[in-house]
């Protein structure tokens, strides 16, 4: 098969359909800053956009570089981090901010192995920001763009695994020389928009009539998977725990930190882990944010 689509080439597609179809994020906005596209990405690792955009919003307010970032205690950024969710995630951005002001004078790195020994930035986080911030050909593989790439090119639901080394040099021979980062970002949003996982929306895809997993109907179309139930779960321990502590500029009790989750056996289990995670500090008999 060819990349070929009736508006020409797969890329010229896909590009011109994200050019009437493209949500306003404002970390795909012209004059969205590196260390803003850095901060969007890292949100966004297993959550929602509609949950992502009034947190970033917030967080690049207050820190709008990473100098700013550093310049605080990690406590603040997991405050900052709210109920985003995987707050761990905070621990590592503030972590990357007060790398980039150690390693690379206070400016996010263009290099993809410099993003890659980043905390916090693996392989798509690396190869997402060089591409999204710097313009750079690079194979941006999240699990929205392996889904376009296996359903159109190989006819099947989805990619399987983690991606390999070879379908990371078949997607890098994918992405066109000129606009990469547009090319790169345009089958993102289709992948999220069009070829969704389970409700895929065939009849408004630019290159449906390329598409072999269409030809062949469709076949194995993903199951519905039960959400993963949160109610009564150590993590919503941690997160009663987190949220007391957020709220409290002071150290609280532990009669404050039972009070938020009763079952003892329980709430023992995650606030050690909170504590083996550095997302809570012992200080005497009380309990803080780090600092």
């Amino acid at each position: 098969m060819t990349a070929s689509s009736p508006a020409g080439t797969f890329a010229a597609a896909v590009r011109d359909w994200y050019a009437g179809h493209a949500r306003d994020l404002p970390w795909r906005r012209p004059d969205a800053t590196p260390w803003g596209v850095l901060v969007s990405e890292v949100m966004l690792q297993q959550t929602p956009v509609s949950r992502v955009l009034p947190v970033w919003a917030t967080w690049m307010l207050r820190w709008p570089a990473p100098v700013d970032l550093a310049a605080t205690s990690p406590g603040e950024a997991v405050r900052a981090w709210g109920r985003l969710g995987y707050p761990r995630r905070a621990l590592r951005l503030h972590e990357a901010a007060r790398a980039i002001v150690e390693r690379h004078q206070g400016s996010v790195p263009r290099d993809v192995a410099a993003l890659r020994a980043l905390p916090g930035v693996g392989d798509y986080t690396a190869a997402a920001i060089a591409s999204f911030a710097f313009g750079a050909k690079t194979a941006v593989l999240d699990t929205n763009v392996r889904r376009v790439y296996a359903r159109v090119f190989d006819g099947v639901a989805d990619a399987s695994g983690t991606p390999t080394t070879a379908e990371r040099a078949t997607a890098l021979d994918r992405v066109p020389d000129v606009q990469p980062a547009g090319y790169s970002v345009a089958v993102m949003e289709l992948g999220a928009m069009v070829c969704r996982s389970r409700s895929p929306r065939c009849g408004d895809c630019p290159v449906a009539i390329e598409c072999r997993w269409r030809a062949a109907e469709c076949p194995a179309l993903p199951t519905p998977r039960l959400g993963q139930p949160y109610d009564g779960t150590d993590r919503q321990a941690r997160g009663r725990i987190l949220a007391v502590l957020r709220d409290s500029p002071e150290p609280v009790s532990g009669v404050r930190i039972d009070a938020a989750w009763p079952e003892p056996t329980q709430r023992r289990r995650a606030l050690a882990g909170l504590l083996e995670d550095g997302l809570v500090e012992r200080v005497g008999r009380r309990y803080r944010l780090p600092v």
